[in-house]
């Protein structure tokens, strides 16, 4: 293929690799919220030792790490249904995407607390402050801190990690990039296309995530 046939081949292409690029956006930050959500609970309930709840916690969080995120997809979109729960592709897509990053989010979480010193929790409980004001308060924003590096790897691990749920005809960047093969013939050039808006996209977190640090040590600071 010359110059130009690539050229025009991009430019047929790029709308319809472009909004699949929307969805995968929308997949991982959908997800980040979702596991953020479920990956502090996780964490919470963990480092409070709570009966039962504790042990169901650390459960969920090693099989969520111990099998692969393709198999949990499978089993949400296409094993729930022999029982009678029953999710659309998309819907599918966050739920399986956000237990699988929560279960990971869940150890920086706990990590991260479990970095801020001891000595910060004896002094929120000097002051008369709770278990939950002191993490709220005191050892929360400290934690948030150290976990940034590690959250936001997540995050453009997700971005990546959404590439797996085409296997459910979600139409994000991969399934989109799939679509214009199929009508071209040309998977070379349009994989590449595909890999450089992956990297567009992660390139742009870690843009965000450098930002974030750098605020953040200021208020550290000060």
């Amino acid at each position: 293929m010359d110059l130009h046939g690539l050229i025009d081949l991009l430019r047929d292409a790029l709308p319809l690799m472009l909004k699949g690029a929307g969805y995968t956006l929308l997949l991982a930050v959908a997800a980040m919220i979702g596991g953020l959500l479920i990956g502090t609970l996780v964490a919470v309930i963990r480092l409070a030792k709570l009966p039962v709840l504790a042990q169901l916690s650390a459960l969920y969080v090693s099989c969520m790490r111990g099998t692969p995120l393709l198999v949990q997809l499978f089993v949400i979109y296409f094993g729930l249904p022999s029982i009678g729960i029953q999710f659309e592709p998309f819907s599918a897509g966050i739920l399986g995407l956000s237990l699988n990053v929560g279960a990971y989010l869940s150890e920086t979480i706990r990590g991260s607390i479990n970095g801020v010193s001891h000595g910060q929790w004896e002094a929120a409980k000097s002051l008369g402050l709770t278990y939950g004001q002191a993490l709220h308060h005191v050892v929360g924003p400290q934690a948030l801190r150290l976990a940034v590096p590690s959250l936001s790897n997540s995050l453009i691990s997700l971005i990546k990690d959404t590439s797996l749920v085409s296997v459910i005809a979600v139409g994000e960047l991969m399934l989109a990039t799939k679509e214009v093969i199929a009508t071209t013939f040309q998977p070379f050039p349009l994989y590449l296309a595909a890999a450089g808006i992956y990297w567009a996209m992660s390139a742009s977190f870690e843009v965000v995530q450098k930002r974030l640090e750098l605020r953040l040590n200021r208020m550290y600071v000060r």
